[in-house]
């Protein structure tokens, strides 16, 4: 794992923590983490990171709508 440092203005008033979980949820966000990784990251069981991410304007539902169109077509062709 790699470390990096970031100097941010006095006048951003977050803490460490904040900092760690805004960073993971925006990685989750654009699919650089998966939900499990970005939680182990920010420093918070997966359950407990899902339910923060509505606080940083993230959604759980991290699907591609290209993904849902093919799970649409594959439940069509299989449904009773």
């Amino acid at each position: 794992m790699r470390t990096i440092t970031i100097a941010f203005p006095d006048s951003v008033d977050l803490n460490d923590q904040e900092v760690k979980t805004v960073f993971a949820a925006k990685l989750y966000e654009i699919g650089k983490l998966s939900l499990g990784q970005a939680a182990g990251l920010a420093g918070y069981p997966k359950e407990t990171f899902m339910e923060m991410l509505g606080n940083y304007g993230v959604s759980f539902f991290n699907y591609p709508p290209s993904d849902l169109d093919e799970d649409l077509k594959h439940a069509a062709n299989h449904s009773l």
